[in-house]
């Protein structure tokens, strides 16, 4: 069974400090995966993973906009697609078309399209078709490389930075969606706080990011694809699901896919364990749908 990753930084030489848990505040933690030049540790209080001792966050950034941003960027352009398909799926399987029905109805009375945000936009593919679906799109984009990119191949407007340096009014969109996000942010309930500030009330948040309770996590350990050095912390469904409602967020609807990962062997297990992991919850990686309240 070989290993299979997502794109990933290597370690390097890069100040790092203890945390707490970003969920309870707990201080106590378990070892849990040694990856070699990095571990993931469960927190003793409220189980969620997370690396311990963390990166500073002006390291983090440099990942994304610095001495990778040119890999990050080829990577990125040459899957967008791929990606923007995926998570179109997700969209569905969640029914955010649905629950957004209030919304574009508010936003007709008032004479304009519903607005949409997309942190993390990358190369803007999926803010394109949120546009072509009605959308009024604005997008984020740590990486100035792939804002510059989504702006020229899409027409997109991208804020080149992280959302608090964008500094929207407050109540300013009626969807927010990060996709692969926030297990990179060092401090994901001051990223949802940021959120929530921007959200209309009643307004949406779709949050898209591994499993830590799937079925390849459990199976793989430290050799899951999504344990990798770019990767803080590793939510589960229930873990997530308590980091938002913590926040002021109501959970509207969940969804889990992908059982086995292309490229796992044996290959034949594929599809009968893609579609249990869908229809019972194990999936690789786990997405909500979100109001804020």
């Amino acid at each position: 069974m070989r290993e299979v990753k997502t794109f990933a930084t290597l370690p390097g030489p890069e100040p790092k400090r203890p945390v707490p848990c970003r969920l309870c505040g707990g201080e106590s933690f378990s070892r849990l995966w040694d990856c070699g030049d990095f571990a993931f540790v469960a927190c003793r209080g409220c189980g969620l993973i997370q690396q311990n001792p963390q990166s500073e966050p002006q390291a983090i950034a440099e990942r994304y906009d610095g001495r990778s941003s040119a890999d990050y960027l080829r990577y990125e352009e040459r899957n967008q697609y791929a990606y923007r398909d995926l998570e179109l799926l997700a969209l569905g399987d969640i029914a955010l078309e649905r629950e957004a029905e209030p919304i574009f109805e508010r936003a007709r009375a008032e004479g304009r399209k519903p607005r949409a945000l997309d942190v993390g936009c990358a190369t803007g593919a999926l803010l394109a078709a949120l546009r072509d679906s009605g959308w009024d799109p604005q997008g984020v984009e740590l990486s100035a490389a792939q804002a510059s990119y989504g702006q020229a191949r899409h027409a997109l407007p991208i804020h080149a930075g992280s959302l608090e340096s964008a500094s929207f009014p407050a109540a300013s969109f009626d969807l927010v969606h990060a996709s692969h996000l926030i297990e990179h942010l060092n401090d994901p309930a001051a990223f949802l706080d940021e959120v929530a500030r921007v959200l209309a009330p009643g307004g949406l948040l779709v949050l898209t990011t591994p499993n830590a309770d799937g079925f390849q996590a459990r199976l793989l350990g430290p050799r899951w694809r999504s344990a990798i050095y770019d990767h803080l912390y590793l939510f589960s469904a229930r873990s997530l699901r308590a980091l938002l409602e913590s926040r002021g967020f109501a959970v509207s609807a969940s969804a889990t896919w992908g059982g086995w990962a292309r490229g796992l062997r044996p290959a034949f297990v594929k599809g009968p364990l893609d579609r249990m992991a869908k229809r019972f919850g194990f999936g690789d990686v786990v997405a909500f749908l979100a109001r804020r309240m």
